[in-house]
């Protein structure tokens, strides 16, 4: 008999949560908007039965792990910032670490050449799994409801299962050689090593078991119980590098946001090891003495603007930031408005820089844009912007056997070979270095915006290094431009990062004559279907707009 039954009462709930097109939200109470349809009705459900906003973030964290496996996880990591409603800011770093086995020539063969793949696939690519321990901080910080309660439909989605969309089929099927390669991948991720059709029924009866006994016995089952035996088990048979005391080992850090503020509003993002508030400081700094909303927002001196803003900032990225547990970074001198002013002397609003003359360090790290983020506010006012991953989709491909979830491969997030391009001619930096239980450089975003102490936006995506200009410029959009949150996130983005040194946009969404004249500033420009996903609330009037970027295929749901 086939492993993937219909539960018919549970799985028509799920394919009539697809079947509703995307449309903008609004309500009043609370809202949820995540990349997964079946994740955001969770974390809807949370809040109409009392729980507040971080409850619901635990809740959708497992339900993703579940129904949006290509990111969602348990076997990775992640950031959260986390705003309270008496408007006290935290945030929260579970990244991944690298395990005590690994060094900066680990990937590297006997004659310091990069092993290919060695980063990206397989039971050595991944690092100590930080979502939960992540989840679980945040929940005994702030959460309200019984632990056990918020795990329920996670564990309900793994063991009945739901229906594939066309969209996660064709995303599954899309790695199918992959999974091919683990008998543990394979048994959950193909029909016996062939592709899913669209609705077949994905169930994962031992992820479901490990969310059981999580519920039950809390993070200590994942990093000191039977996961965790699991879990090194499946290292030694296959050569990985976590141990159990890599697990045991294991610590979220909460710690300071990056704060910043921009015209009259104040800006909350995550610190490092998360690249994306810093970058963002330097953007927005650089670009506020400018009347941002006199240009039409797709106008080629507007982009110029802001692409000679992201390009130092990208480059300050690259040369200076890792963890700032193990390296020192400027970080008061690099989000300083005096710095900004630097900034602005140096840019030429006729000619473009060329990025050679921006740093003499071209140093630069590649990142999946396979990440997942959610935007939470409840009926109190309390919000939660979460961004986690396994870095690329699906992460290193690797099942845990017997515990039923993906392996990270965020260890490829780190600099495999200071100094030398990688596959992709790119070059990592010293300070992203590997380093025994070091946590890798990310772009992770997750935000939140007041204004006049009262909350007005929260916001993040998925993307790599396009999520930083993605946040950006959908805060932007709202704040100078004036638009709701379906607009502000609609709108056509456009993306430079500081190597290559290219311009990024999205086609359609610019006119022939906009690329042009971006062309004869002396802009490099290449098409991209879409940069990043974003995933927004907007609070304005006393009334909360919720959208759910249509790049990707989730949703927005309030009450």
């Amino acid at each position: 008999m086939r492993r993937f039954k219909s539960t018919i009462t549970f799985l028509l709930v799920a394919r009539l949560l697809w079947a509703t097109e995307f449309q903008p939200v609004f309500a009043e109470k609370g809202m949820v908007v995540s990349e997964d349809p079946l994740a955001t009705a969770v974390g809807l459900q949370v809040l109409k039965n009392g729980g507040n906003a971080i409850d619901a973030a635990v809740a959708v964290g497992f339900a993703l792990a579940v129904t949006y496996p290509t990111a969602g996880n348990i076997g990775g990591g992640g950031f959260m910032v986390i705003r309270l409603a008496d408007g006290k800011v935290y945030t929260l770093d579970y990244r991944e670490t690298a395990p005590a086995a690994a060094h900066k020539d680990v990937y590297l063969d006997d004659e310091g050449n990069v092993v290919k793949d060695a980063s990206l696939l397989g039971y050595k690519a991944a690092g100590t799994p930080g979502t939960v321990a992540g989840l679980e901080a945040a929940f005994k910080r702030f959460g309200t409801k019984p632990w056990k309660e918020l795990l329920d439909p996670a564990i309900r989605y793994a063991e009945k299962g739901y229906p594939l969309s066309r969209h996660k089929t064709a995303s599954i099927n899309s790695r199918l050689e992959y999974f091919n390669l683990f008998p543990s991948s394979k048994k959950i991720f193909t029909r016996n090593g062939e592709p899913f059709e669209p609705f077949d029924v994905l169930v994962q009866k031992d992820l479901a078991a490990t969310l059981k006994r999580i519920a039950g016995h809390g993070a200590a089952d994942f990093y000191r119980g039977e996961t965790a035996r699991l879990i090194v088990r499946d290292m030694e048979r296959n050569r990985g590098m976590i141990t159990l005391a890599d697990l045991k080992g294991y610590k979220v850090k909460w710690r300071e946001p990056v704060h910043f503020t921009y015209r009259d509003f104040d800006i909350f993002s995550m610190p490092l090891p998360a690249s994306g508030g810093i970058v963002m400081a330097e953007i927005f700094n650089t670009l506020e003495p400018f009347d941002l909303g006199a240009f039409n927002v797709n106008s080629s001196d507007l982009i110029h603007m802001w692409v000679e803003s992201e390009r130092q900032a990208y480059a300050d990225r690259a040369v200076f930031m890792g963890d700032v547990d193990f390296v020192q970074v400027p970080v008061k001198k690099l989000i300083s408005k005096k710095y900004a002013e630097y900034i602005r002397s140096q840019i030429d609003f006729f000619h473009a820089r060329s990025s050679d003359d921006v740093a003499a360090n071209e140093a630069w790290m590649k990142e999946s844009f396979e990440t997942t983020h959610f935007s939470i506010v409840d009926q109190w006012g309390n919000a939660v912007s979460n961004t986690y991953t396994l870095n690329s989709g699906y992460g290193a491909k690797a099942v845990v056997e017997g515990a039923g979830f993906l392996l990270n491969n965020e260890m490829d997030d780190f600099s495999i070979k200071p100094g030398v391009p990688n596959q992709y001619g790119l070059i990592g930096s010293f300070a992203n270095q590997i380093d025994p239980r070091k946590r890798m450089l990310s772009s992770m975003t997750p935000t939140i915006v007041t204004h006049n102490d009262s909350l007005f936006m929260v916001v993040g995506a998925p993307g790599g290094s396009r999520i930083i200009t993605a946040v950006a410029q959908t805060i932007s959009n709202v704040i100078d431009h004036g638009y709701n949150i379906r607009t502000a996130i609609e709108s056509p983005r456009f993306h430079h990062q500081w190597k290559p040194d290219v311009v990024f946009l999205e086609r359609p969404g610019f006119t022939d004559d906009t690329i042009i004249e971006l062309q004869g500033k002396g802009h490099k420009v290449r098409y991209v279907k879409s940069l990043a996903s974003v995933q927004g609330i907007l609070i304005k009037k006393g009334l909360i707009q919720g959208w759910s970027d249509p790049r990707r295929d989730g949703k927005a749901m309030g009450f």
